[in-house]
């Protein structure tokens, strides 16, 4: 058996039947039922989302929060049909494509798939390595090979099963949002400010250009097709009525974990747009180096500190994540295995180049971001596509109100793409 899937029978062989949980109590049961939508929001707040929402709010003030959060609303659905998924189908996303789709069709998904895996690595990657030059002044390449040691040692983890990852992915997830939280305390945003930035509006082509990112930072594609993996088979059940019972404690996960996953977004850019837009010498912060020296110079160190751990933690947990991601993608378009050891060896390498070549971080992340924008329709597409199938849902197929709302979402994203192509090539 290859090293990644005795990865993966780890995984699983961590699972209880779900009457056995149940037999724990109602409060143990939800508790051990937690966990896979927390792993999977960590995608929505990785380093790209610290660029886009600090350079919304630096420079366009509040204008962009009703974005953030509608990019937030729009990824608790996906990531709910995505998690149903797995728990009906027993099979994840990548794994149903390969299944009902003609092979050019699931070769062509995989290799988009795994561009857009190489434009998240980058940008979670150098996300904690700018981290941990920021926290202890490493320079960036050096500080790129530790990122690559702390991805590495998290991955060891899933080899002991899924809860000691899950725990040690949602820890790291907590340290984001206490950072988030003191920063928001301390600060303190103006609530009519973010009120009125609640209000759908856009100003010009560069707002466009961010709202955008700020969608393609937040709706992740590797997110979509990993939360039906984490959840395939994790919690055995004998019948439909358990199914139906679990799919209920998956529901509150994905509210629960998405909403603090917004709750940090929206917190970024609304402590973004006060400490920074407007104010002479701050408002047109471009990079995550001159927001950390932002809040070192106005609020204090320890504002800057907390900037910093949020930051590197953000990177470390998204980009083990997002290896692992990128292991389900493989195995289950074109049921092709590397060791995730060896996986995470390659994708570092495009990030090590960034670094070494000394291209902007920042800017790198927040480029990313909009080329990963443009992988969401394939990835929303076939969800919405099978999660509408009763011969792969069974009782617990998609209602219609369900399926217009999705490909509602996956109509407006796909129109966001083409406008934005069209304003960046001067053709509108």
């Amino acid at each position: 058996m290859s090293h990644s899937a005795e990865t993966y029978s780890a995984f699983r062989r961590g699972s209880k039947p779900f009457h056995v949980l149940l037999e724990r109590g109602r409060l143990r049961a939800s508790l051990a039922m937690f966990g896979p939508a927390f792993v999977a929001s960590v995608a929505y707040v990785d380093p790209g989302n610290f660029a886009t929402n600090i350079q919304g709010g630096a420079r366009f003030g509040y204008l962009l929060l009703w974005v953030v959060l509608a990019a937030n609303l729009m990824a608790m659905l996906i990531q709910y049909l995505s998690a149903k998924l797995g728990i009906a189908a027993d099979r994840n996303l990548p794994e149903l494509c390969r299944d009902h789709y003609p092979r050019p069709v699931a070769w062509g998904l995989w290799l988009q798939a795994e561009a857009m895996a190489m434009a998240t690595d980058i940008a979670e990657f150098l996300g904690a390595a700018l981290g941990l030059n920021l926290l202890f002044h490493v320079p960036l390449l050096p500080a790129g090979f530790i990122t690559g040691a702390i991805a590495f040692a998290l991955l060891e983890l899933q080899r002991h099963g899924f809860r000691r990852f899950e725990l040690a992915i949602t820890g790291l997830l907590g340290l984001i949002l206490l950072g988030f939280l003191y920063e928001t305390v301390k600060i303190g945003p103006s609530a009519s400010g973010a009120a009125h930035g609640l209000i759908p509006h856009l100003s010009g082509s560069n707002s466009l250009y961010l709202a955008v990112g700020i969608i393609g930072a937040t709706v992740m594609p590797h997110a979509i097709y990993l939360h039906s993996a984490l959840t395939k088979g994790r919690t055995p059940v004998r019948n439909d009525e358990e199914r139906t019972r679990v799919l209920r404690f998956e529901r509150t996960d994905v509210i629960v974990a998405l909403g603090l996953a917004g709750l940090v977004n929206m917190a970024m850019l609304a402590v973004a747009a006060k400490l920074f837009h407007g104010r002479p010498g701050w408002s047109h912060v471009d990079t995550i180096r001159e927001a950390h020296t932002g809040f070192s110079h106005l609020v204090g160190g320890t504002a800057a500190l907390a900037f910093a751990v949020a930051l590197l933690s953000s990177g470390a947990s998204s980009s083990s994540v997002g290896t692992y991601a990128g292991q389900v993608v493989m195995a289950g378009f074109v049921n092709l295995r590397i060791s995730l050891f060896a996986r995470r060896a390659l994708t570092m390498i495009p990030a090590l180049i960034v670094l070494a070549i000394g291209v902007s971080p920042t800017r790198a992340l927040v480029l990313s971001q909009v080329v990963l924008s443009f992988g969401i329709p394939f990835a929303l597409v076939p969800l919405v596509l099978l999660t509408r199938r009763k011969d792969v849902m069974g009782a617990h197929v998609n209602r219609r109100s369900t399926t217009f709302v999705a490909v509602a979402i996956a109509a407006l994203i796909g129109a966001l793409n083409v406008f934005l192509l069209a304003q960046t090539f001067g053709l509108a």
